[in-house]
């Protein structure tokens, strides 16, 4: 069963909203609907799979990196 929600957002908000969901093709109340489902849900995501892939290996050659790895490694 359905249930009817009222929420505010900023004025600038929404219309980006409203293209982010046409361009996938979904409507706004869906939109909302499964990000709340996926952030509520128990099988949320670990932290380190949340951030893998999302940092570059540090480039060894920078002496500023050789000098911490020096200290703390």
């Amino acid at each position: 069963m359905k249930t009817k929600l009222t929420i505010t957002v900023d004025s600038e908000l929404l219309p980006r909203a409203k293209r982010y969901a046409r361009g996938r093709g979904v409507s706004l109340s869906s939109l909302i609907e499964d990000s709340l489902r996926e952030m509520s849900s128990d099988e949320s995501p670990s932290f380190s799979a949340r951030w893998r892939g999302r940092f570059e290996a540090a480039d060894t050659d920078d002496r500023l990196y050789r000098a911490l790895a020096q200290k703390y490694l």
